[in-house]
């Protein structure tokens, strides 16, 4: 069975997460909730299939879990996780 592809432009993964990790423009990573500075106004990633873009980012695979049915609930889901995982 094949694994659900990523809703393009969605960039949940890209705002409600903090990322500790150096970011290309951010080289302090970023906030919970801060948009990273590589998401395009699609709400697109620039850096997506380049090698300079975070192994964090490349690691976060789409779940229905983590990400629901549609971008508020993603943006939702994210943010409760982030918020009960202590991170930022």
């Amino acid at each position: 069975m094949d694994k659900p592809a990523c809703r393009a432009g969605c960039g949940a993964c890209c705002i409600a997460p903090s990322i500790s990790s150096a970011i290309p423009g951010m080289p302090q990573g970023k906030a919970a909730g801060e948009r990273c500075v590589q998401l395009d106004d699609n709400n697109l990633c620039r850096l997506f299939g380049r090698p300079d873009r975070p192994q964090v980012c490349c690691d976060f695979q789409f779940s229905e879990w983590a990400c629901g049915t549609h971008r508020d609930e993603a943006i939702a889901i994210l943010t409760d996780l982030e918020t009960l995982t202590g991170a930022d």
